[in-house]
């Protein structure tokens, strides 16, 4: 069975989240700069280890899209040249960064940990995946 990976691009880093291979459960494999999420996507895809890639497509509450989606569609073709067969699919991802905020604030972390940026980002790409998976 194969993994599938939730990607959040954001304005300076990408978190990326990974199922395990029953599909049932993401969990979080860190946050990258650009190229380095590149790297870590295809690396994981040319093992054979990907089914789909799965990027949250950033919507208004209006469901509009944002002006960071010209940014997500970047990524994307960059992305596109490095999954090899693995296709790439975008979905909805409202409200992953205010949830993935709470869940670190409810987990009782501290005052620092809450305020690292990258562990919001690698958090919101876990709820994106999760999401997915959860209503497979």
């Amino acid at each position: 069975m194969q993994r599938i990976i939730g990607v959040d691009v954001g304005l300076k880093r990408v978190g990326i989240a990974q199922s395990d291979k029953t599909g049932i459960l993401a969990s979080p494999l860190g946050t990258f700069t650009y190229n380095e999420a590149l790297l870590q996507i295809e690396k994981l895809c040319n093992a054979g280890e990907v089914r789909l890639v799965l990027i949250g497509w950033p919507l208004t509450l209006r469901g509009e899209e944002k002006d960071s989606v010209d940014m997500v569609r970047k990524f994307i073709a960059r992305l596109e040249k490095k999954t090899g067969s693995a296709p790439i699919q975008t979905m909805d991802e409202r409200f992953t960064s205010t949830i993935a905020q709470q869940s670190i604030r409810d987990s009782g972390a501290g005052r620092k940990k809450r305020q690292r940026k990258d562990l919001v980002d690698s958090t919101a790409a876990t709820i994106l995946l999760q999401n997915y998976l959860d209503a497979q």
